[in-house]
């Protein structure tokens, strides 16, 4: 299928990106600019063509929308000053933010341990 081709698309979503399309026209957007952010809009609504076909990776509509809902929780615990608790997350701290963790948490000897000492105690803290 040729790049931008509009086939895997429903018709439900071919409308919507048309509504869209001229809602933005309306706004004085070149026909170009309006109908990319279209179908950019309906993308980030339904990720994309739904029907059969393609790489099938399709998420179901209800993993799509769990993850939303995750995704949505993780950024507020991060406006809220909670880190995300990965250790990826934990790798990329600095000792002093660790610390701040470990101290949070009541972990002993925590002002003499090295960055690979909190980050294991505070994996074991939980």
């Amino acid at each position: 299928m040729p790049r931008g081709s509009k086939d895997k698309y429903t018709a439900e979503q071919k409308r919507k990106a048309e509504h869209i399309e001229d809602s933005y026209e309306h706004k004085g957007l070149s026909k170009d600019e309006a109908e990319a952010r279209a179908w950019a809009t309906v993308n980030k609504q339904s990720g994309g063509g739904e029907k059969a076909g393609g790489s099938g990776r399709r998420k179901p509509a209800s993993a799509k929308s769990e993850d939303r809902k995750e995704s949505s929780r993780r950024a507020v615990a991060s406006r809220a000053g909670h880190a995300r608790d990965s250790k990826a997350s934990r790798e990329t701290q600095t000792v002093d933010s660790l610390r701040k963790e470990a101290r949070a948490k009541n972990i002993a000897g925590r002002s003499s341990m090295r960055k690979d000492e909190l980050i294991a105690a505070l994996r074991k803290a939980g």
